[in-house]
């Protein structure tokens, strides 16, 4: 990996629900440019992992540190922990924009209506700029003549594609894809993944929790695999496919060939 500034750390990162475990005290760290996909079965712990790092899920133990600032926690009383200052859990989440499974795209809104909704009220940026700098994003990822339509008139593939402009649109500082394929028709896969690939060449970092495993050897620069909440093996793609340690790993990776 490489020796840029590290742009997300993850320390001993615990979750539970109820006496269930899923996560048993992951680490990970993704430096400024990394593209690291997550890998492993249902119920590993992948996509609770992700949305622990946005507090979209609370963790129950560990630290987590975006961009060098660590996310103030303290005890809930139940066991578990909670953000000590709401402030600066909104702020950082402001910087990590996440691509969801089944898009969370605003019905009633158009898509570029969805692309400048949060730089508009959330961060401020005058409406003027924020519709150019959507139109450009739009472009980029192929919706540009779609901009005035509405999310349920489209695709999938589309409607992924218009969540990906949605979350380029607040320039964060790291991109969190929670299966972003999962949800489409096999035809329709390829068009999301091209967009993403086209990211991970523009050097932005991403976390990426995927089961393409094909897309994950070819555009990740570091691959984690995740089983019954603990890494089991980590390294970078050609090491991790090409010649992996773990049985359950070599046995996993079989399976989704």
């Amino acid at each position: 990996m490489s020796e840029s500034a590290e742009a997300i750390q993850v320390a001993d990162l615990h979750k539970k629900f109820g006496p269930l475990e899923v996560l048993k005290g992951v680490s990970l760290t993704a430096r400024q440019g990394d593209v690291i996909a997550i890998i492993g079965g249902s119920g590993s712990g992948k996509s609770t992992f992700l949305r622990c790092i946005n507090m979209l899920e609370l963790p129950s133990a560990g630290t987590i540190t975006i961009h060098g600032e660590r996310i103030d926690m303290k005890k809930d009383g139940h066991g578990g922990l909670m953000p000590a200052n709401r402030k600066q859990v909104q702020r950082i989440r402001s910087q990590l924009a996440m691509v969801f499974q089944n898009f969370n795209l605003w019905q009633h809104m158009t898509v570029i209506q969805n692309v400048v909704e949060a730089p508009i009220h959330v961060l401020g940026v005058p409406k003027d700029q924020a519709m150019a700098r959507a139109e450009t994003i739009l472009k980029r990822v192929g919706l540009y003549e779609k901009r005035d339509v509405y999310p349920g008139f489209m695709s999938g593939g589309q409607q992924q594609r218009a969540a990906i402009a949605r979350a380029l649109a607040v320039e964060p500082l790291a991109m969190l894809f929670d299966e972003p394929t999962s949800a489409l028709d096999p035809e329709l896969v390829g068009e999301v993944l091209a967009v993403i690939g086209d990211l991970a060449k523009e050097k932005r970092t991403m976390i990426l929790v995927t089961h393409e495993m094909k897309f994950a050897r070819n555009v990740a620069s570091h691959v984690v695999y995740l089983r019954q909440g603990i890494v089991e093996e980590q390294g970078p793609p050609e090491q991790l496919f090409g010649n992996p340690q773990s049985e359950h790993l070599k046995r996993f990776i079989s399976s989704v060939h």
